[in-house]
């Protein structure tokens, strides 16, 4: 076990591109009602057990279910131990997100490391929930990892078949054989991308193969992995479809009622929610296409160019639940519907799904389930700490300013001391002069002073000229400050956005081993309300 690691704590609001609702409710420390049942931070409690709730039958179904699929993945002792938990009553701390190339971005260890934590904390079990019935087969299918100078986005060609059905049925061809080998090209040989070796396989889907580097990757940790898209768990859940058929006119009521609320007060529904359509996706039986479900004024539905009766959705749900799929405002419902969640583990997006996802909680299972942030991080390799350290950059800096400005203040900052007081001494005395002068004039006439504070600004001006031109000048003659510049974005702040949504956790656990795991689930056990950057 490596020993623990610096870090500074930043507020989440240095992130960009967050809605007001996330950070409002980043910031609280009391709910922020009537969004969400818990503040962030915190404690995480059981769920508490009603008397139907602890139904023997039901936690083994579902124990039975993903002990099978677990073991399918080669689970570990641990995971099993923790079905084992589950079976005799244990809530889950759940976490998830969809079935991505090689392990997706840096926030899927962030995510499973969360959730680990909080569980570990509550006296629960950690499960990762895999979206696999998202049929936006384009967030899925590639990822993006460094290599010397650059990023390289690896991409897996699908044919049209291929298009709008569920990803996680998807299998992933022949292609993905070309894909390794550059994997294996960037990353090295390691014991991340063994695992990935032995998961993405051309007969394997993308649910198998992420399922399968997930049990490798957090295999001492215990994580439970779920894909529900079965029928077995449908049938589980089945209760929830069935709600969102015959009281789809209800739900969408207090849906637009929501949304109401939020803009009252100064929010955006992260779903738009329109008049007549559902929280439902249909299976198509000849197709495999997953179609949106529209309800009609007549009392229909249409699913595309095909029309349904309420009765008829019903008996799909009765003899093939798992054709019935559930949109973004109602999969968390479904899943907690299955599953004995204590908290759900969430990135800003989801949480700001719940928000409206609390109305369908209390209708449809007469409660809420409270909803947590994950560990959000920036890791910093040794050798860009260096960087950072020689040159006194920050995070923060990386965000708020463009590469070319950060490079010519590196540059001024690289001027010899002797240049900076030469410049410091025009720029104080000029300002001096000036003040005295632009007085003067005001007080003899306030035109003439108006002018003088024009002409005043076009010198200091000329004043700011030469530091910039003598910036750009340290700057040419140091080539390797524009080289650590580039350094610094492209590792720490790539294509301007955060780390922890571009690089590829396969980067980090190739480089660092699968003891960063570990690591990052003990940083999600310190209290910080924030973003993290953690020196490596």
């Amino acid at each position: 076990m490596r020993g623990p690691l610096q870090t500074d704590c930043y507020p989440i609001s240095i992130l960009p591109r967050l809605s007001k609702l996330f950070l409002d409710y980043a910031a609280s420390h009391e709910p922020l009602k009537p969004f969400y049942a818990v503040a962030p931070y915190g404690p995480v409690a059981a769920r508490p057990q009603s008397e139907s709730g602890r139904d023997a039958g039901r936690y083994a179904a579902i124990a039975d279910l993903l002990e099978e699929q677990n073991r399918a993945l080669g689970e570990g002792e641990a995971t099993l131990a923790n079905i084992a938990k589950l079976r005799a009553g244990a809530p889950a701390v759940v976490t998830g997100q969809q079935v991505t190339l090689f392990g997706g971005p840096l926030f899927t260890l962030l995510k499973a490391a969360t959730a680990i934590r909080r569980a570990k904390d509550a006296g629960a079990v950690p499960i990762f929930w895999l979206a696999t019935e998202d049929h936006d087969l384009d967030e899925a299918d590639h990822v993006t990892l460094p290599e010397r100078h650059a990023l390289r986005k690896l991409r897996l060609e699908h044919g049209p078949e291929d298009a709008g059905k569920p990803a996680g049925r998807v299998k992933l061809g022949e292609g993905i054989r070309a894909l390794v080998d550059e994997v294996a090209e960037l990353l090295g040989p390691s014991e991340v991308l063994d695992a990935i070796e032995a998961a993405y396989r051309p007969e394997a889907t993308y649910a198998e193969a992420f399922g399968r580097l997930l049990t490798a990757v957090f295999a001492g940790q215990g994580l439970i992995v779920i894909d529900a898209a079965e029928r077995p768990f449908h049938r589980l859940g089945a209760h929830v479809l069935k709600a969102a058929i015959e009281r789809a006119a209800e739900l969408e009521d207090l849906l637009l009622e929501r949304t109401k609320l939020l803009e009252e007060r100064g929010y955006a529904a992260q779903v738009l929610v329109a008049k007549g359509g559902s929280l439902l996706f249909l299976i198509d039986d000849e197709t495999g296409v997953r179609v949106a479900l529209k309800r009609r004024d007549d009392g229909s539905w249409s699913a595309g160019k095909k029309q349904y009766s309420a009765a008829e959705l019903l008996g799909i749900l009765e003899a093939q639940p798992e054709r019935l799929s559930p949109n973004a405002l109602l999969r968390p419902v479904f899943q907690d519907a299955i599953l004995p969640t204590a908290s759900y583990v969430g990135g800003p997006a989801e949480i700001a799904y719940f928000a409206q996802s609390q109305v369908v909680y209390e209708a449809v299972l007469g409660r809420t389930t409270a909803v947590l942030p994950r560990l959000s991080a920036t890791l910093v390799e040794p050798a860009i700490a260096k960087v950072m350290a020689r040159h006194e950059v920050r995070l923060e800096d990386l965000i708020k300013l463009h590469p070319d400005e950060l490079a010519q203040r590196l540059g001024a900052r690289a001027m010899p001391i002797e240049g900076k007081q030469k410049l410091a001494a025009v720029g104080n005395a000029l300002d001096e002069e000036l003040k005295t002068v632009t007085e003067w004039m005001s007080r003899m006439n306030a035109d003439l002073g108006r002018s003088a504070d024009v002409a005043a600004s076009k010198m200091r001006y000329q004043v700011n000229r030469l530091r910039r031109l003598t910036a750009n000048y340290e700057l040419q003659k140091e080539a390797s400050i524009k080289k650590h510049v580039d350094a610094l974005y492209l590792n720490l702040y790539p294509n301007d956005h955060p780390q922890e949504r571009v690089v590829g956790m396969a980067a980090f656990l190739a480089k660092q081993g699968l003891g960063l795991v570990e690591q990052m689930v003990e940083l999600a056990a310190e209290e910080c309300p924030g973003h993290k950057v953690v020196f490596l």
